[in-house]
């Protein structure tokens, strides 16, 4: 069967939306305060959540909120498809700053450790089992071209079963996510068009 888009999920502007359906409003002006609160809601048994930086954190309730909608049906076989604009840039900012006060000596690990953004794929991974391939890219902006054919070339060459691909941006009190599963199973068609009008 051909893949598809079975799910989707949209989170800005204090907003969570999954599959269409508004599933939380929050009344946080700070990212940081708005995805803490969404975590509670929604996953609130992954105490780690606490110590990562904010893509992670975002990445984190996405991925909870698509995966636990398929249960005991989710393939460990399922790539992880991820893109932003401004990679890890709050974790960023913080190491250097520690790195301008102290020097070296002040860079610390529990920091340095989410300087990569792939690690938010690995936060996922970890969560889920999934032992799948896993790729971070950087746009300018969301690309559903690229996507669109990465995760046909993975699918086509055995690597994976479906791919959970998405746009995780955070910079600062301003946060931008979508994500979508590709399946093989009916739903709708995976085109550049139909990503961009979920996206919007």
């Amino acid at each position: 069967m051909e893949h598809q888009i079975t799910q989707y999920c949209r989170i800005r502007n204090q907003q969570i939306h999954l599959n269409g359906k508004e599933i939380f409003h929050g009344e946080q002006t700070e990212f940081l305060d708005f995805i803490k609160a969404a975590y509670k809601e929604f996953t609130g048994d992954y105490p780690k959540f606490y110590k990562m930086d904010p893509l992670c954190k975002l990445s984190l309730v996405m991925g909870s909120l698509m995966l636990d909608n398929i249960g005991e049906s989710l393939d460990s076989n399922t790539a992880l498809l991820l893109s932003n604009k401004s990679s890890c840039i709050d974790i960023d900012r913080e190491h250097q700053k520690n790195i301008d006060e102290d020097g070296i000596a002040g860079a610390r690990p529990g920091n340095f450790v989410y300087t990569l953004p792939n690690i938010a794929l690995g936060e996922i991974s970890i969560k889920y089992s999934l032992r799948s391939e896993n790729s971070f890219f950087i746009f300018d902006h969301f690309n559903p071209s690229f996507m669109i054919d990465y995760a046909r070339i993975m699918i086509d060459l055995g690597k994976c079963t479906s791919v959970l691909g998405g746009w995780l941006e955070v910079n600062g009190n301003s946060y931008d996510g979508f994500m979508f599963l590709i399946e093989p199973k009916e739903g709708l068609a995976l085109t550049e068009e139909n990503l961009l009008n979920l996206y919007d």
